[in-house]
């Protein structure tokens, strides 16, 4: 696989260039990003392309190995040690209530507070206690392209933050973000993340319940959870024509969508986006709703 070595921190910037290769995936070791290139560009040296690995899905957060599902065999987990070496294996079995506090077990190894790099930006969270959207991956990169390519400066509410998984990226891409957590595990990490990525300056984080946090009129608003669909009525009242909304759901909810905004005395241009497979033959989808 041909690459370019760029320090970790210009990873966000570097995946805008047309000379990367998206059908591969960047790593990094320690201070150094490794980034696939295209046919035809300039690289900086050619490594080899990592073992296939044909066992149970998992992924890494720091060098912690994660899966969801139904609890892992030993020869599961035996290969995923082989291949990736963690540091310990958790096996999340749920996300409890509106919190989203996993239920976990530890499979192997230890398992505490890890950094978890991403697209050059640094998240701290212990996955034992908090939830980290790593599935999510592409869209918070589709987002944070959206913001950085906005006519002007933006006005965003991310109303589930979490830790930062969307609030980080979209505020180092130029947005000036209300970000709301109601989980104080979550939200004690998520002010930890925005100091550790130099970026107090462009967040005001708050914990409690978005439903009392919102206040005036946004740009953007992230409604990063499964059921936020029932407090669209509300989120409705924090936007103008023009603001776009990211609605999260289990499959499409479009025509609830238009009836809440017609409600509201709007309308709404809507395109619905897959982000993964959530379970048999259902979706996570992301509407991207235009006010108009």
């Amino acid at each position: 696989m041909r690459v370019r070595q760029i320090s970790k921190v210009d990873l966000s910037k570097a995946h805008e260039e047309e000379w990367v290769d998206h059908q591969r995936r960047s790593y990094v070791d320690h201070d150094i990003a490794y980034v696939p290139v295209r046919e035809g560009f300039p690289f900086d040296l050619e490594i080899s392309e990592r073992d296939e690995y044909k066992g149970r899905g998992f992924f890494m957060i720091g060098d912690i190995a994660v899966l969801h599902g139904k609890k892992p065999s030993q020869h599961e987990i035996n290969k995923i040690v082989s291949f990736r070496n963690p540091r310990g294996i958790l096996w999340i079995r749920s996300l409890q209530n509106s919190t989203r506090t996993p239920d976990t077990r530890i499979v192997y190894g230890e398992v505490g507070e890890v950094k978890h790099n991403e697209y050059g930006y640094t998240y701290i969270l212990d996955p034992q206690k908090v939830m980290f959207a790593q599935g999510n991956l592409e869209e918070k990169h589709r987002i944070s392209a959206l913001v950085k390519t906005a006519s002007k400066p933006e006005r965003v509410a991310d109303m589930y933050a979490g830790i930062g998984y969307f609030t980080i990226p979209i505020a180092g891409s130029g947005a000036m973000v209300h970000a709301m957590e109601i989980n104080p595990v979550a939200f004690g990490y998520l002010q930890r993340n925005i100091v550790e990525n130099h970026l107090s300056e462009r967040i005001d984080a708050f914990c409690g319940d978005c439903r009392d946090l919102l206040c005036g009129i946004y740009d953007r608003i992230v409604m990063g959870h499964f059921d936020a669909i029932q407090i669209l009525p509300l989120t409705l009242r924090h936007v103008k024509k023009g603001s776009v909304i990211h609605l999260h759901s289990l499959g499409p909810v479009e025509n609830e969508i238009r009836s809440h905004l017609s409600s509201a005395g709007f309308s709404g241009l809507i395109s619905v986006h897959k982000v993964k497979k959530y379970r048999p033959h259902t979706w996570h989808v992301v509407q991207d709703v235009v006010i108009r």
